[in-house]
């Protein structure tokens, strides 16, 4: 089966703040409570989609959600108009107005789990959006992105869009950020590789939490019908995780035959190489091409500051790969000087774009963050909700819209101005009809 790839890429919400709420997330911690720039935010991400864009690469819009979600604040006792609701968040508990006020639905790698059809039993498209209870500011986006992605695929013969797994801490289930696939070519069977951080609901921790539960990877991979031989399970390292490693794509990236990882991404260790080799053989029929990088090459703490491997590995049409990777990879002598090596090798990538995403990297969330990667055959593709479907005329329009409606400038105290309502209402009201999804929130309604 012909197939490609869609980079779904979530578009900055003007609401993007720095509240600090990222448990064991560096940079979300180390930037709390600074002043954030929404406008910048979200015209850089939309400079990423027109690089995709201006390479061949299919791309679409994941639009932001609502925020403030003023019913989650109803929900946690908070009375009365939607302003006198923000007035009172901001003046007993600032720390959830800053959750329930967080654009960080714009990390579209944590939207959901993908399975093409080309993996699944019955041979349809299945996603799964993630439950996200490990954070509560995140906890609240799988009903918006449900939503979302209903409209966007809408041809539900050939798409399985699941519920969401119950929010149970023993479920936690991140998404796309902790799932690999690896196979020959987009449109053959691929081996599916689920990575998780603990194994039980009591699973001793360090300092930074381990999000992903083994129980919810296993489910999501029952829920998609995937075949036993071409799926696996593995476990993130613990040391990876306390040095900042909250999800796998932070420490490693695929793409069809090529895997790049740290070699402290898992905690089999050379055995978790091992084991995907063979799997992929025996499962895919294909060589896998692993490139490990050692600690001495790049130490975890580099790898998680210069987030080289969050990086977006891409096929490009005329063949060969490309890898996007943070403008940050490029001023990291040890980082860039990898890259070159890379580019150097006989290893299918020949070209590195680096790429601004700067208010994202200080929230924690690189390239490969702001995307979540879909796998369809040209008649699936062609039935994605043409309004998202980037173009460069589409992103002139949006750039422009960004520029309307966002501030340059937003700190957490600014979160109660109630003027922001309404500004935030106007944007969301306006960018649906720029993306032809009316009634798509649910101020709308």
């Amino acid at each position: 089966m012909q197939a490609m790839e869609l980079n779904l890429d979530g578009l900055v919400g003007p609401t993007h703040h720095y509240g600090g709420l990222g448990l064991g997330n560096l940079a979300s911690q180390r930037h709390r409570h600074q002043v954030s720039n929404p406008r910048a935010a979200a015209l850089e991400g939309l400079a990423k989609m027109r690089l995709l864009v201006s390479l061949g690469l299919p791309q679409a819009v994941l639009p932001p959600q609502e925020r403030p979600l003023i019913p989650a604040l109803r929900r946690l006792g908070f009375a009365g108009g939607d302003r006198a609701v923000v007035a009172a968040a901001a003046r007993t508990a600032p720390g959830l107005l800053s959750a329930a006020t967080s654009s960080s639905a714009m990390w579209a790698a944590n939207a959901a789990t993908v399975s093409p059809a080309a993996d699944t039993a019955d041979g349809r498209l299945h996603l799964t959006p993630a439950n996200l209870v490990s954070q509560f500011h995140r906890s609240l986006e799988p009903p918006g992105t449900a939503a979302a992605l209903a409209r966007i695929f809408p041809a539900t013969d050939r798409v399985t869009i699941h519920q969401p797994l119950p929010a149970s801490c023993e479920l936690a289930d991140e998404g796309a950020a902790n799932h690999l696939r690896i196979c020959r070519t987009h449109g053959e069977p691929g081996l599916e590789v689920f990575v998780y951080g603990r194994d039980t609901i009591g699973t001793p921790g360090g300092r930074h939490p381990a999000r992903q539960s083994l129980a919810a990877s296993q489910s999501v991979a029952r829920l998609h019908g995937l075949a036993a031989a071409r799926t696996l399970f593995l476990r993130q390292h613990p040391a990876a995780i306390e040095a900042g490693v909250f999800h796998n794509d932070v420490i490693a990236v695929a793409n069809e035959h090529l895997l790049l990882a740290h070699e402290r991404a898992w905690a089999e260790g050379p055995a978790a190489a091992a084991a995907i080799r063979e799997a992929f053989a025996n499962g895919c029929g294909g060589d896998l091409v692993l490139i490990e990088v050692s600690e001495r090459e790049l130490t975890l703490a580099d790898a998680v500051s210069t987030y080289l491997f969050n990086s977006q590995l891409v096929t490009l049409p005329a063949g060969g790969m490309a890898l996007i990777c943070p403008a940050e990879c490029r001023q990291h002598e040890a980082t860039s000087r990898w890259l070159d090596g890379l580019l150097a090798a006989d290893n299918s990538v020949v070209a590195v774009h680096p790429v601004e995403v700067r208010q994202s990297m200080q929230n924690g969330g690189g390239p490969a963050c702001l995307r979540l990667r879909v796998v369809l055959s040209k008649a699936d593709l062609a039935a994605v909700h043409p309004g998202v479907v980037a173009t460069p005329r589409l992103l002139d329009v949006l750039e422009a819209w960004v520029r309307r409606h966002y501030r340059d400038r937003l700190t957490v105290e600014d979160l109660a101005d109630p003027a922001l309502l309404d500004e935030v209402s106007q944007a969301l009201d306006e960018l649906t009809g720029l993306l032809d999804l009316p009634t798509l929130y649910p101020f709308q309604r």
